[in-house]
């Protein structure tokens, strides 16, 4: 006889939280609070007539900024700002620009003056290099990029005139959740187990070997691509670091360079094609948060 499992029924909380000034969890059509003197906010509304309630619209987390209370999203898009880093994949070539794909709800787009010609100079795109749009960037490309603006609509404007950014060569893309890349000065690391990669604000994390990092340090507008064969021990680290960055993922583990290095190396004691494995991932997250305990580094957001 199989097992049963009951739940017994619970009272929904519907009084106003705030007056502890506690943040909590909320589901869809949960009361947020009966007070009207809040503004609603994302991720709220509200049914009118006469039910004065505030009413959550997305399963996140309650936020309020003095009178306005906001549903923070558990899972959702990637919201852009000013400054961020992201990796984005080139979608279509138009008019004097490009449309990216960079894992937000609308397409983000890269301006022909916002890029680095070959050579680096500057000067006023011309018809020329308009045509030759194609041979800088082609569909499918992947590039890195930085946030220039946010328009009205939401629409990224995105540029690469600094030549740390440009078309990506060989390497390893992952993609997670936005929410777990942890927000820093640098998302850009030369990590010392012999690899680079790209934490970019959007979910879009890009793996390559370091002998390929400075390829767009040479003035070349950031758009030659490296074609030279990666040695087999590169192509393990790579390997290695992408199968760890997943098992930190799939726990919903914090990614920055620190969590992934201690990944790294509690998981040289097994095969690359081990860490797919259930009971190797958990043993590898478990050693890696005891180590973010022990270094005083994690501030609690594994």
């Amino acid at each position: 006889m199989s097992n049963i499992t009951i739940r017994l029924p619970s009272t929904r909380r519907t009084q106003n939280q705030y007056e502890t000034g506690n943040s909590y969890l909320v589901t869809p059509g949960d009361v947020i609070t009966e007070d009207t003197d809040y503004m609603r906010g994302h991720g709220t509304y509200c049914t009118g007539d006469a039910d004065d309630r505030l009413y959550s619209s997305v399963a996140g987390v309650v936020e309020r900024i003095n009178k306005l209370i906001c549903v923070r999203a558990l899972k959702s898009r990637y919201t852009g700002e000013v400054g961020d880093i992201v990796v984005g994949r080139v979608k279509e070539v138009q008019q004097k620009r490009w449309k990216i794909e960079t894992n937000s709800r609308l397409d983000s787009i890269l301006q022909l003056s916002s890029v680095n010609l070959p050579g680096g100079e500057l000067r006023r795109r011309s018809a020329t290099d308009e045509l030759n749009m194609r041979s800088y960037l082609n569909e499918g490309d992947l590039i890195s990029a930085e946030v220039q603006q946010v328009n009205v609509d939401g629409i990224l404007s995105l540029h690469t005139r600094s030549l740390r950014y440009g078309k990506l060569s060989q390497g390893c893309l992952v993609i997670v959740s936005p929410s777990l890349i942890k927000r820093r000065k640098n998302h850009i690391h030369n990590l010392s187990c012999g690899a680079s990669i790209i934490l970019a604000n959007n979910g879009y994390i890009w793996i390559y070997t370091t002998q390929h990092s400075s390829q767009t340090e040479e003035g070349d507008g950031g758009f030659i691509i490296s074609n030279e064969s990666i040695p087999i021990e590169d192509r393990e680290i790579i390997c290695r670091l992408r199968n760890c960055i997943k098992c930190l993922a799939k726990r919903s583990v914090v990614l920055y360079d620190t969590s992934i290095l201690y990944a790294y190396e509690a998981s040289t004691s097994y095969k690359v094609k081990q860490l797919l494995d259930d009971e190797v991932c958990d043993e590898i997250v478990n050693k890696t948060i005891y180590l973010l305990q022990q270094a005083n580094v994690g501030n609690n957001e594994y």
